[in-house]
């Protein structure tokens, strides 16, 4: 895969690296020590219904592997909006060259603010997701913070929008069931560690 330069010096690339020296900084905050593989991408990625999605937030993008899967399958005439809280993160993502990516630096509980803040004209004001699409460990978060930003992703998706969550723990589905309902659940083996794939659709 090409890579591109970017002003702050980082590139769009393979991002394995950038990923392991995060984890070693943050384990409990990326929950992985390996990026996502491709069949958890593509697993993800169809059971948000990205193709045919016009907007699409993205949690906890890391440096990009998931985001890629994404953007390959996102229309050409949509919006991806990644939101990311590590700043090195940040800096990789900012290097990808697709005009469809947004990128937004700070926590996933500002998903309104984000969406405020993308301004290439691709979104209008009061535009709403038809997919929310996390890596975020909530197992590792303060309970409060994982139903706070659970409340947000559901008050900010369109009608029949979907709320896609691969985790290694249940946690997702345990903080706010009052609030998301049961979920679907698929399991990728294909990936390491094998991760549970949670999905929720807001009814229309």
């Amino acid at each position: 895969m090409n890579v591109q330069p970017h002003k702050n010096g980082q590139r769009w690339g393979n991002g394995q690296l950038a990923f392991f020296k995060g984890f070693l900084r943050n384990p409990a905050g990326i929950g992985s020590v390996i990026p996502s593989s491709r069949f958890l991408e593509r697993r993800v990625v169809e059971t948000a219904g990205v193709a045919r999605a016009r907007l699409v937030v993205e949690l906890g993008p890391g440096t990009g592997g998931t985001t890629r899967a994404i953007l390959s399958a996102l229309p050409q005439d949509a919006t991806l909006l990644a939101i990311e809280i590590n700043p090195e993160f940040v800096g990789y993502l900012q290097a990808c060259p697709d005009p469809r990516l947004s990128v937004y630096p700070g926590s996933a509980e500002h998903i309104p603010e984000a969406l405020a803040s993308v301004n290439h004209g691709r979104i209008a004001p009061g535009d709403r997701p038809d997919a929310v699409i996390s890596g975020i460990p909530f197992s590792t978060m303060p309970a409060d913070v994982g139903r706070r930003i659970i409340r947000t992703i559901w008050d900010c998706m369109a009608p029949g929008g979907r709320f896609v969550a691969y985790q290694v723990m249940g946690a997702v589905a345990e903080l706010a069931p009052h609030i998301l309902g049961t979920p679907e659940i698929q399991v990728e083996l294909l990936n390491i560690p094998p991760l549970r794939v949670f999905h929720w659709q807001k009814p229309a």
